[in-house]
This record gives C-alpha cells, sequence and structure tokens, in this order.
C-alpha cells in the first residue's frame, strides 16, 4: 500500500508539475500574440498610409498644373494637358476663322469697301450739292407743286454711267483703259458688260466683253453730279446748254458726252484716244415737270428753247 502510494504520488506530483508549466506557457503565447497584434497593425497603418499617399500624389499634380510657373500635368498617355488644349484652342480658332471667311464672302457685295484705298467718311459730313437740295430746292418744290408730305418731294435716286467699247473685239486693252479711266472719275470700281447675243455682221459673239458701266448712290452720287455741273460742262467746246428734251416721261434724264476729257480726273498723257459715254440721272419725279424744275434747281444748265415762230 505504501508502494502503491508512492508509485502514485509521482505520478500525480508529475500531473500536478505538468498543469502548472502548460499554465506558464499559455501567458507567454498570449504575450507572442500580444506583441505580434502591434506589428500587423503598423503594417496595416502602413499600408493605408500607402494608399493614401497614392491617392494624394495626383492632388500634387494637380496643383502643379494649376501653378502658372510649373510644368503642365501629363494626362495617361504620357502627353502634357497644354498640347491639348492649345489644339483644341488652335481647332477653335480655324473654325471661327473658317465661319468669318464665309460669312464675310456672302456680305461683301454689301459691305462698304475697307483698306488703304477706301475713301475717308468723316462724320457728319454732308456733300455740297445735298445740303443746298435739303434747305434751298425742297421748300421750292413743296410751293411749287403744293406737296405737303417731305417724302413726297422728288429726289435724286442714282446715277448711271455707261461706255460702250465695240472696238474691245479686236483690242481689249482699250477696254482696261476705259474701265481704269471710267472707275478714276466715278470714284467707283465699274463693271464690265457683255454681248447678249451673236452678230455675225460685226464679229460679235456671246459673252464677249465691249463695255463698262457703274452705278453711283447717296454721297458718291451727290458728288459726282456736283463736279459734273460745276467742273466739266464748262469744259465742254462751243457749250450752249444741255438739251431739256432728253427726258423720257417718267422724271429720268438721260445725255450723252463725245469726249470724256472734260473730266479733271483723266489724265491726257495716259489717253489713247477720247471716249464717249452716257450719263442717266435717275429720279422719283414720276413725270418730266418736276424733274426738270427739280434738276434746274440743283444747277444743270438746260438750254433755252427758242420759238421757231
Amino acid at each position: 500500500m505504501a508502494k502503491n502510494s508512492d508509485d502514485s504520488n509521482p505520478a500525480g506530483a508529475g500531473a500536478e508539475g505538468e498543469q502548472p508549466s502548460a499554465r506558464i506557457d499559455q501567458p507567454a503565447a498570449k504575450a507572442e500574440k500580444a506583441a505580434g497584434k502591434p506589428e500587423a497593425a503598423q503594417q496595416a497603418a502602413a499600408g493605408q498610409a500607402g494608399h493614401a499617399g497614392g491617392a494624394e500624389k495626383p492632388a500634387k499634380g494637380a496643383d502643379k498644373a494649376a501653378d502658372p510657373g510649373g510644368k503642365p500635368a501629363a494626362d495617361p498617355g504620357g502627353k502634357p494637358a497644354g498640347d491639348k488644349t492649345d489644339k483644341a484652342g488652335k481647332s477653335s480658332g480655324k473654325s471661327q476663322g473658317a465661319s468669318a471667311g464665309k460669312g464675310g464672302g456672302k456680305k461683301g457685295a454689301g459691305a462698304a469697301p475697307s483698306g488703304p484705298h477706301a475713301p475717308e467718311r468723316r462724320e457728319g459730313y454732308v456733300p455740297r450739292l445735298k445740303h443746298r437740295y435739303l434747305e434751298e430746292v425742297v421748300p421750292k418744290l413743296k410751293r411749287e407743286f403744293g406737296i405737303e408730305n417731305t417724302m413726297a418731294v422728288p429726289r435724286l435716286e442714282r446715277i448711271s454711267l455707261n461706255m460702250g467699247m465695240g472696238e474691245a473685239i479686236q483690242n481689249i486693252k482699250i477696254l482696261d483703259d476705259a474701265v481704269d479711266e471710267m472707275g478714276a472719275l466715278a470714284g467707283q470700281r465699274p463693271t464690265v458688260t457683255r454681248s447678249q447675243k451673236s452678230i455675225a455682221a460685226f464679229k460679235l459673239r456671246a459673252g464677249m466683253p465691249i463695255g463698262c458701266r457703274v452705278t453711283l448712290r447717296g454721297e458718291r452720287m451727290w458728288e459726282f453730279l456736283d463736279r459734273f455741273i460745276s467742273v466739266a460742262l464748262p469744259r465742254v467746246r462751243d457749250f450752249r446748254g444741255v438739251s431739256p428734251k432728253s427726258f423720257d416721261g417718267r422724271g429720268n434724264y438721260t445725255m450723252g458726252i463725245r469726249d470724256h476729257l472734260i473730266f479733271l480726273e483723266i489724265d491726257y498723257n495716259k489717253v489713247e484716244r477720247p471716249k464717249g459715254m452716257n450719263i442717266t440721272i435717275v429720279t422719283t419725279a414720276g413725270n418730266d415737270e418736276r424733274a426738270l424744275y427739280l434738276l434746274r434747281e440743283l444747277g444743270m444748265p438746260f438750254a433755252r428753247l427758242l420759238d421757231k415762230n
């Protein structure tokens, strides 16, 4: 019994000895686990910080792109963003220029001339003959014909100059000189007129240039008529006045000139031969009586008709 007790005691002692060692190992494992947790936490925090740093990099790049002194930011393709904006600006500028050019082409006919050769227009400028018409002629027309409405008073509408050059069929240079000379005396570039049909007797074919013409309106019309009445007509040889019978019945007056050298704008040294032209003055008078009175008050020197009786 004693042996059994002794045998059991050592065994029990051993069992009891093992339990304390296990208890001692458990706190050590817990301590290792506790020590390992901060390292994992540090790694996780480091990973989060790395993600945050990656997110902050584009912001820094954006700051650099926003900075005017810095370099432009690069897009994912590797090209700087500034190139795209420059190309977009250039393309928009080209499209705007093209649209403006198209619009200018459509409106070029009605637009005012521009450039170094464009006539200077002073603000408030009124041609001398127009001022005379408004101040003197309009009241006389109202009294003479009993017109109450100022808009119904006869006035000048336009002046047309026409020069026919049949010799241009054989020598086109004559027509070029005529265009330049008419542009000088009218102050406006004329247009070339072409034949409407073919005439075998004159060796003329449809579409051939045979003359030039120009239509004056506004200030150019008043200025040309003033020069024509005051300067050009007195230079006509043996001038005795213009015929008062050249009206068409609707208030329009047409007269012919045999020599265009009466205009001071024509240079004698550059003219090969004298050229004639037709001048038509279109009015809103409606009849010959009012048109005759209007032109006479403006200074047109009509010849007096003598009675044959």
